[in-house]
Protein backbone atom coordinates (compact mmCIF):
# COMPACT_ATOMS: atom_id res chain seq x y z
CA UNK A 1 0.00 0.00 0.00
CA UNK A 2 1.57 3.42 -1.02
CA UNK A 3 0.80 6.09 1.67
CA UNK A 4 1.20 10.05 0.32
CA UNK A 5 3.25 12.41 2.28
CA UNK A 6 0.33 14.00 3.54
CA UNK A 7 -1.61 10.92 4.83
CA UNK A 8 1.82 10.30 6.14
CA UNK A 9 1.84 13.83 8.09
CA UNK A 10 -1.33 13.77 9.08
CA UNK A 11 -0.98 9.27 10.66
CA UNK A 12 2.16 11.14 12.56
CA UNK A 13 0.16 14.48 13.60
CA UNK A 14 -2.80 11.96 15.10
CA UNK A 15 -0.47 9.65 16.92
CA UNK A 16 1.69 12.15 18.32
CA UNK A 17 -0.89 14.68 18.94
CA UNK A 18 -4.05 12.19 19.90
CA UNK A 19 -3.49 13.54 23.64
CA UNK A 20 -5.86 16.47 24.35
CA UNK A 21 -2.87 18.35 26.61
CA UNK A 22 -1.34 18.41 23.32
CA UNK A 23 -4.37 19.13 21.35
CA UNK A 24 -4.74 21.87 23.25
CA UNK A 25 -1.77 23.02 23.27
CA UNK A 26 -0.78 22.84 20.02
CA UNK A 27 -3.88 24.51 18.55
CA UNK A 28 -3.75 28.49 18.38
CA UNK A 29 -6.37 30.38 19.72
CA UNK A 30 -8.75 31.08 17.33
CA UNK A 31 -12.29 33.13 16.82
CA UNK A 32 -15.01 30.59 16.64
CA UNK A 33 -17.85 33.33 15.06
CA UNK A 34 -15.26 34.23 12.76
CA UNK A 35 -14.59 29.98 11.88
CA UNK A 36 -18.23 29.76 11.45
CA UNK A 37 -18.52 32.09 9.28
CA UNK A 38 -15.80 31.09 7.12
CA UNK A 39 -16.77 27.50 7.70
CA UNK A 40 -20.06 28.15 5.71
CA UNK A 41 -18.19 30.38 2.98
CA UNK A 42 -15.91 28.40 2.08
CA UNK A 43 -18.18 25.23 1.77
CA UNK A 44 -17.04 23.08 4.56
CA UNK A 45 -20.65 22.84 5.14
CA UNK A 46 -21.81 20.90 2.31
CA UNK A 47 -20.05 17.77 2.29
CA UNK A 48 -19.61 18.09 6.39
CA UNK A 49 -23.06 19.47 7.16
CA UNK A 50 -23.61 22.47 9.51
CA UNK A 51 -22.54 21.37 12.53
CA UNK A 52 -19.70 19.01 11.23
CA UNK A 53 -21.63 16.56 11.91
CA UNK A 54 -20.89 14.32 8.74
CA UNK A 55 -22.85 13.31 5.72
CA UNK A 56 -23.29 11.01 2.48
CA UNK A 57 -20.05 13.35 1.08
CA UNK A 58 -18.05 13.80 4.19
CA UNK A 59 -16.97 12.18 7.53
CA UNK A 60 -18.09 13.87 11.08
CA UNK A 61 -15.09 16.11 11.48
CA UNK A 62 -16.86 17.54 14.84
CA UNK A 63 -18.48 16.26 18.39
CA UNK A 64 -15.69 15.78 19.09
CA UNK A 65 -12.98 17.06 16.33
CA UNK A 66 -11.18 14.22 15.58
CA UNK A 67 -7.84 15.55 14.64
CA UNK A 68 -5.79 17.15 16.48
CA UNK A 69 -4.59 20.63 15.25
CA UNK A 70 -1.60 19.64 13.55
CA UNK A 71 -3.17 16.76 11.85
CA UNK A 72 -6.01 18.49 11.12
CA UNK A 73 -4.18 21.66 9.35
CA UNK A 74 -1.99 18.71 7.32
CA UNK A 75 -5.14 17.24 6.22
CA UNK A 76 -6.73 20.54 5.15
CA UNK A 77 -4.03 22.21 3.49
CA UNK A 78 -2.53 18.76 1.73
CA UNK A 79 -5.49 16.19 1.05
CA UNK A 80 -5.49 14.59 -2.25
CA UNK A 81 -8.73 12.52 -1.82
CA UNK A 82 -12.17 13.35 -2.39
CA UNK A 83 -11.66 16.93 -0.80
CA UNK A 84 -9.85 19.17 -2.54
CA UNK A 85 -6.76 20.68 -0.57
CA UNK A 86 -7.77 24.06 0.83
CA UNK A 87 -4.31 26.13 0.18
CA UNK A 88 -3.54 29.38 1.62
CA UNK A 89 -4.58 31.36 -1.05
CA UNK A 90 -8.11 29.91 -0.55
CA UNK A 91 -7.88 29.89 2.95
CA UNK A 92 -5.77 32.38 5.65
CA UNK A 93 -4.22 30.74 8.53
CA UNK A 94 -6.19 32.61 10.52
CA UNK A 95 -9.07 31.75 8.78
CA UNK A 96 -8.07 27.97 9.47
CA UNK A 97 -7.78 28.39 12.96
CA UNK A 98 -10.74 30.11 13.49
CA UNK A 99 -12.56 27.26 11.44
CA UNK A 100 -10.82 24.64 14.56
CA UNK A 101 -11.92 26.87 16.86
CA UNK A 102 -15.98 27.03 15.65
CA UNK A 103 -15.42 23.09 15.63
CA UNK A 104 -14.53 22.71 18.96
CA UNK A 105 -17.79 25.07 20.29
CA UNK A 106 -20.06 22.74 18.51
CA UNK A 107 -21.81 20.76 21.97
CA UNK A 108 -21.51 17.25 21.70
CA UNK A 109 -24.56 15.44 20.33
CA UNK A 110 -27.32 13.68 23.20
CA UNK A 111 -26.87 10.08 23.87
CA UNK A 112 -29.89 8.52 21.63
CA UNK A 113 -30.91 6.88 25.15
CA UNK A 114 -32.18 10.22 25.88
CA UNK A 115 -33.98 11.58 23.30
CA UNK A 116 -37.51 9.80 23.97
CA UNK A 117 -38.57 8.55 19.91
CA UNK A 118 -35.15 6.76 19.78
CA UNK A 119 -35.43 5.43 22.64
CA UNK A 120 -39.03 3.88 22.46
CA UNK A 121 -37.97 2.34 18.67
CA UNK A 122 -34.87 0.99 20.13
CA UNK A 123 -36.96 -0.67 22.72
CA UNK A 124 -39.75 -1.82 20.23
CA UNK A 125 -37.07 -3.43 18.04
CA UNK A 126 -35.59 -4.82 21.03
CA UNK A 127 -38.87 -6.56 22.01
CA UNK A 128 -39.47 -7.98 18.44
CA UNK A 129 -36.23 -9.84 18.61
Amino acid sequence: MKISVSMAVVIAASLFGASSAFAAAAAPQGDAVKGKANFERVGCYQCHGHQGQGGREGPRIADPVPLAWPAFQAWVRTTSGDMPPYTQKVLSDQELIDIYAHLQTIPKAPDYKTIPLLAQQITAANAAR
